[in-house]
């Protein structure tokens, strides 16, 4: 297995805890995404894949109406995607994604958080280098599917496609099964294209930044402090999304 998968293996989902926060993340992603390429999902492949997240995920009706209908309304704040780079106390390097409708709030927010836990916000490009960009699919696993002939038909989209199966257990101790396709942040539209003409069920579509250096392993003490600057970075509405360079606790 590659880097996408060990990466997803280590970081933890804690989806049930923040379930508020997943239907504000993708509601700020479907306004960008209507904003961009329209509301009609025929024409809009991004569009199309966070709609299929949004009913994975049990959001309600009205919320996705509502990011839809702010995207169409001209006297509504555009929200930009903005990244963040930086680095945490002890070394670790910090990637942090936005989509605010204020920047200067925004950059405000992220850089005191860094101040307050000994860290220092970067420059663009100080520490991008470090985490590469991807596309990332799952797709209901399907009785008889072979993940193997997936990822070799997969290579006509992407030059180096990580296909695997990805166990979920739910808050009720339900456990289901999708599969997850990682692929090079360009061949987005070429593997949702796959996906939908091939019959898939698609459940959900976006990108992720996966580490490409060795992650930094660290004392419980330090562990303290960058998981207070993690939790500060996460539990902001403006924070989509945080990766670092930092070894998963075992």
């Amino acid at each position: 297995m590659g880097r996408a998968f060990e990466f997803r293996k280590e970081r933890k989902m804690k989806r049930w805890g923040h379930m508020a926060k997943t239907f504000t993340k993708i509601g700020k992603e479907i306004t960008i995404a209507v904003k961009q390429g329209g509301p009609d999902v025929v024409g809009n492949s991004r569009l199309r894949a966070l709609l299929a997240e949004a009913r994975s995920e049990n959001m309600p009706k009205d919320n996705v109406e509502k990011a839809i209908k702010r995207a169409l309304e001209k006297n509504q704040g555009d929200f930009k995607e903005v990244v963040f780079e930086g680095y945490g106390p002890h070394g670790i390097a910090y990637l942090v994604e936005t989509a605010t409708d204020n920047n200067t709030r925004t950059v405000a927010n992220v850089r005191s958080y860094f101040t307050k836990c000994g860290g220092s916000l970067g420059t663009s490009g100080s520490v991008s280098f470090m985490f590469d960009h991807k596309c990332v699919f799952k797709i209901k696993y399907q009785e008889g599917l072979d993940i193997d002939e997936l990822q070799l038909a997969l290579c006509d989209c992407d030059d180096d496609p990580e296909v695997f199966i990805e166990e979920v257990e739910d808050k009720d101790g339900e456990i289901t099964k999708d599969v997850v396709i990682y692929g090079a942040y360009e061949s987005y539209g070429a593997i949702q294209k796959y996906i939908e003409d091939n019959g898939y069920e698609l459940v959900s579509g976006g990108f992720e930044r996966i580490p490409n250096v060795d992650l930094k392993d660290v004392t419980p003490e330090q562990r303290e402090t960058l998981d207070k600057l993690t939790g500060l970075l996460e539990d902001d509405d403006d924070v989509t999304n945080v990766y670092s360079t930092l070894k998963p606790a075992e």
